[in-house]
């Protein structure tokens, strides 16, 4: 029965991409091409995928029965096959809703860096940190962007009692957040580590 449990849990994770894709697509119908730019501007603060990765999906879930997809004629470019959810792929995000969330990781090749700086030597790393806290405040300017246009003419408080639609919302909110944690921890380790080679220097 644990040996069960444990492929289960492989099996979720290998899911997860799915329900992502089946998430976005409760937003309108989207050609592939769409799918991959909703995702890099809405969907990618949280979760990432390559567009190939996203077209593969796509053809799985339709075959599953997930969504299905329909033809759609253009008179000055060509036809797209757009795909819409179905009652079985939001039966399938209703179940995914309600199974326990896996608690959040962190994989990044920047802490491996960190962790190592004080044997291989700091220089490379605080240059990299510094690149990846003026990354970060780009992202949050983007985000921060997108947070004024989902609200539009209502402030924060309203939108978030009254709006249309908060998910996206709330999501783009914790992509700031995480953003500028990440963008003030790069920019205290690189200041930190630039002060210990003057100290070091010094002596």
């Amino acid at each position: 029965m644990m040996h069960r449990t444990g492929e289960a849990r492989e099996g979720v994770a290998a899911m997860a991409l799915r329900h992502a894709v089946l998430a976005a697509l409760l937003d309108g119908d989207y050609s592939g091409y769409q799918l991959a730019k909703v995702f890099d501007v809405s969907v990618g603060n949280f979760w990432h995928a390559l567009p190939q990765q996203l077209y593969a999906e796509l053809a799985k879930l339709e075959k599953e029965g997930l969504v299905a997809g329909r033809q759609v004629v253009q008179e000055t470019r060509p036809n797209k096959r757009v795909f819409q959810v179905t009652d079985a792929g939001r039966a399938a995000l209703e179940a995914f809703a309600v199974a326990a969330a896996k608690p959040s990781v962190i994989r990044d090749d920047l802490l491996v860096k960190v962790q190592s700086a004080d044997r291989i030597g700091t220089g490379p790393v605080i240059e990299q940190l510094e690149e990846r806290a003026a990354a970060a405040e780009t992202k949050i300017e983007f985000l921060e962007g997108l947070l004024r246009e989902m609200r539009g003419d209502l402030d924060e408080e309203e939108f978030l009692l009254r709006g249309e639609r908060i998910g996206g919302y709330l999501t783009c909110l914790r992509g700031v957040t995480f953003e500028r944690g990440h963008r003030d921890w790069c920019l205290e380790t690189a200041a930190t580590l630039r002060k210990r080679r003057t100290t070091d220097a010094r002596h």
